[in-house]
């Protein structure tokens, strides 16, 4: 298993991807993604920060990283963070632990680039999801109302639960 940076290459397979996570979401939940511009996954791969779990040359997850996210964070934003979005996963992985292995990963990648805290979020009312981050080792900080939602993709709508794991 390695962790590599995307490329423009792996935009096809980051779109399966992008579509199997969007058809789990709507048999699990009311909401689920509504799609991504190519541009935001463009300007991501161009900027080192679209990331894929590999094992044996097959993509099991790609996910993005942030080092900033103040419309969410407000004030915490100015701690030296990761922020985990969109991670995608190949239905054939489902049920692997994933998710630790993206933790193990980010624990690394954040002692290794000076940051304290790693930081996720989902939507407020899938108390699913929110119950398997708290077990995999987050803080469930606060849940927040969006109110300004100008340049995010479109499902970021109504409650957002915010996630923080410390380092």
């Amino acid at each position: 298993m390695k962790f590599e940076i995307g490329h423009n290459l792996d935009i096809t397979q980051i779109y399966e991807l992008y579509d199997m996570a969007t058809a789990f979401q709507k048999s699990v939940f009311e909401k689920q993604w509504e799609g991504f511009e190519q541009s935001l996954i463009e300007k991501e791969i161009e900027e080192n920060r679209l990331w894929k779990m590999c094992i044996d040359g097959q993509i099991v997850c790609v996910f993005s990283i942030n080092f900033n996210d103040h419309l969410f964070w407000g004030e915490k934003d100015n701690e030296p963070s990761i922020y985990i979005h969109r991670i995608a996963l190949n239905n054939n992985f489902r049920g692997q632990s994933v998710m630790t292995k993206i933790i193990e990963w980010a624990k690394k990648y954040c002692k290794e680039n000076g940051k304290q805290f790693i930081r996720m979020d989902t939507w407020g009312e899938n108390t699913k999801l929110i119950e398997y981050y708290k077990k995999c080792g987050f803080e469930h900080i606060d849940t927040i109302d969006l109110d300004n939602t100008n340049g995010l993709p479109a499902h970021y709508k109504g409650k957002l639960a915010l996630f923080e794991m410390k380092i």
